[in-house]
């Protein structure tokens, strides 16, 4: 026997949420997260504050939701059979997640933000950082098991180090890209890292 939903029951629509994750990007790029408000974005969605409410208690909590849907999965690591493999793939990762839209734009909005909000800096790195660094962990533990790397390598600071130069070059230095700079910086973190390659 089929049973349907009470008449008062809240249905999320998936239409709906679709046009909300639109009109979040769009809010971000055109106001960024301070000015970004839930009017705004029901307005631009087309839908009632109450269909945000229903999916999102908060600005913060809608944002980062949204955010973390896209942005994780293009952490997903690629399984190429070598570290070399994987480390040139998740590079290129960080890269295009960096310098291309909307992500260009929007993540340099939100660590500005978080620099001067802890409870933001705390709520991106739970929601999107750390679900990145989970994936990208995946490649180092892959080569530690095929001895690429030694076994006591240090994974936090070897994630770090993965990001950190494509962000520094791209982002904060906003210095010119050579066609063989990600090979370079590939190459760059495997001596960092002590690794063995066959």
């Amino acid at each position: 026997m089929n049973r349907r939903a009470p008449s008062g029951a809240a249905v999320l629509q998936p239409a709906i949420t679709a046009a909300i994750t639109d009109a979040v990007l769009a809010e971000l790029l055109e106001r960024g997260y301070a000015r970004l408000s839930m009017d705004g974005v029901a307005k631009r969605a087309g839908a009632g504050k109450s269909a945000l409410y229903r999916r999102w208690r908060t600005k913060q909590e809608m944002v980062l939701a949204v955010l973390a849907k896209i942005s994780v999965p293009l952490a997903d690591p690629a399984d190429t059979g070598s570290l070399r493999g994987d480390l040139r793939a998740s590079v290129a990762a960080v890269a295009t997640w960096l310098t291309e839209p909307p992500f260009s734009r929007i993540i340099p909005d939100l660590v500005a933000e978080a620099t001067r909000a802890p409870e933001l800096a705390a709520a991106i790195a739970n929601t999107v950082g750390e679900p990145r660094r989970a994936l990208a962990r995946t490649n180092l533990e892959r080569a530690i098991a095929r001895g690429e790397l030694p076994a006591d390598t240090d994974l936090e600071m070897a994630q770090d180090l993965m990001a950190a130069l494509v962000y520094w070059r791209m982002v904060v230095r906003q210095a010119p890209v050579e066609p063989d700079y990600l090979d370079r910086v590939t190459d760059t973190i495997l001596r960092a890292l002590g690794a063995t390659l066959t």
